[in-house]
């Protein structure tokens, strides 16, 4: 999970970038589940406007015995080990792919959920 974490954001990069992009398939779908794979591994208070329903508030005492907040983020590879520099990296990249790509991902409706996943891992 941890590697398919790290990999999101240079194929989501490669997916949406003219240069890359080879007839036959459907990027945009790739996108849109990629983008919901994100959701899906959400920890925290969820946002009202979840796509993914059947997930729950989780995490909500992570932190709390050693006084620090460390509620939110994204899970990491099944376990409950917050990992910062992996996720700097993913979130860093997913930027970059916004920055390189917002255009392209603005065509196909998932501009807002790119940046709501940088948002939720920042």
């Amino acid at each position: 999970m941890e590697k398919l974490i790290r990999m999101f954001p240079l194929l989501l990069v490669l997916l949406l970038c003219p240069n890359f992009a080879f007839a036959g398939h459907d990027y945009g779908q790739a996108l849109s589940k990629s983008l919901l794979f994100f959701e899906a591994q959400r920890s925290g208070y969820l946002p009202h406007n979840q796509r993914v329903t059947w997930g729950a508030h989780s995490g909500l005492q992570d932190g709390k015995a050693s006084g620090v907040d460390l509620v939110g983020g994204y899970y990491d590879a099944g376990d409950n080990v917050k990992f910062g520099l992996p996720m700097a990296f993913t979130v860093t990249m997913m930027s970059w792919s916004i920055i390189e790509c917002g255009k392209q991902m603005a065509a196909s409706g998932e501009l807002g959920h790119a940046m709501e996943a940088v948002k939720w891992g920042m």
